[in-house]
């Protein structure tokens, strides 16, 4: 009896066991404190740098819109948008990073931009501009960059993104969340830098996430959640169970043709 019930209380810890288990591996952040308000570490200053290709968009404006117009003429580099001489509002150009890292402004000439943020380009052509224009306004924007998002999540796709602060959770939030097979603890971010491709594993399951220099997410990122030891563990068992089954198959077959062959002997 009392077997019994040892063996009973020792299932039901093993049961409780697994449960748990089985709950942390899909948690987010669980190591933040109990308490009901708190800090997370993050990254600072997570502003994006432009590079190559990039497109943005540059409106420069002022009290007296005629004296600011010339700023907003098309050229080469620039997709034109509505009419350089209305007063009305000001034209929105658009120019587009050479390989270089330079952009072409009327009056103003060349400008290399890459590896600036969009605040200092604005302060960049604020400053030029200042020269010949009372009390400019400069708005300079990133338009939308590609992320993709491949692995273990529910909608793998490419992402346009329209802002310049993405975090990778916004990604994984945008493809669904990640599956149950889907390893917390280990997502890859691959970047381009400076022609080097980088990595870096993130682990969802712990708050120091928002520290990682690729929780805010930059031009063509690439993020890959793996998957987990039991989604692994099943697709190999799936796949030896697959062979087992060709090799009885193939050897059924086998048999069958050489049981046939003896028929038709015996037969004769």
């Amino acid at each position: 009896m009392k077997l019994k019930l040892y063996f009973t209380l020792a299932l039901c810890l093993l049961m409780m066991s697994c449960s748990t288990v089985k709950e942390n591996k899909l948690a987010y952040f669980k190591n933040i404190p109990e308490q009901a308000t708190g800090t997370l570490p993050s990254i600072g200053n997570n502003s994006i740098r432009i590079q190559p290709f990039d497109e943005l968009s540059i409106t420069v404006s002022s009290l007296v819109p005629e004296a600011t117009a010339i700023y907003n003429a098309p050229l080469d580099n620039m997709a034109p948008v509505g009419d350089v001489n209305t007063t009305a509002s000001p034209r929105i150009a658009t120019h587009v990073v050479n390989e270089q890292g330079y952009i072409t402004m009327p009056v103003i000439g060349k400008l290399r931009v890459e590896g600036l943020t969009t605040g200092e380009v604005e302060q960049l052509i604020l400053d030029q501009v200042s020269q010949n224009v009372k009390d400019p306004y400069v708005r300079v924007h990133l338009l939308g960059f590609y992320v993709n998002v491949m692995g273990e999540v529910k909608q793998p796709k490419r992402i346009t993104v329209t802002r310049e602060r993405y975090t990778v959770l916004d990604a994984l939030a945008e493809c669904a969340d990640l599956t149950e097979w889907g390893e917390r603890g280990s997502v890859l971010v691959i970047r381009e830098q400076n022609g080097v491709n980088t990595y870096y594993r993130l682990n969802l399951a712990d708050s120091q996430l928002m520290a990682s220099p690729a929780f805010y997410l930059q031009q063509n990122d690439v993020v890959y959640v793996e998957p987990n030891t039991i989604k692994v563990d099943n697709s190999k068992y799936n796949q030896n169970n697959a062979f087992k089954l060709s090799v009885i198959s193939t050897i059924v077959s086998a048999v069958s043709v050489v049981a046939s062959l003896v028929i038709a002997l015996a037969v004769k």
